[in-house]
């Protein structure tokens, strides 16, 4: 597995966590802590998102929430900031990893 692929895995694993997190903390109103969706293994960093920022983002599985300067270019570009968090969208050999992991695809895994 090169750097880029295990870089999106990662990043993946980390989506399916905050899946969990928002299926717990499903309905209540305002922001939702999430886990840092970036590639780096040792990364900690908490974002906020509400429950609407949150399905918006998913609502395309190339897409990723990180911190700000969490960015991996070699990966991923930045397709929106905010104070809280940035959007990323993966580049093309990483997208399929994204779209094929996706834990709401039917086709996940």
């Amino acid at each position: 597995m090169n750097r880029e692929e295990r870089l999106a895995r990662n990043e993946v694993l980390f989506r399916e966590v905050n899946e969990r997190i928002e299926e717990m903390r499903s309905g209540e109103d305002g922001e939702i802590e999430f886990l840092c969706e970036c590639g780096l293994e040792t990364c900690t960093a908490v974002i906020k998102l509400s429950t609407n920022e949150y399905e918006k983002l998913r609502s395309d599985p190339t897409t990723f929430a990180v911190a700000p300067g969490h960015e991996i270019e070699d990966i991923e570009a930045v397709v929106s900031e905010s104070d809280h968090f940035n959007v990323v969208r993966k580049h093309e050999s990483e997208s399929e990893i994204a779209r094929r992991m996706d834990p709401r695809s039917p086709d996940s895994r």
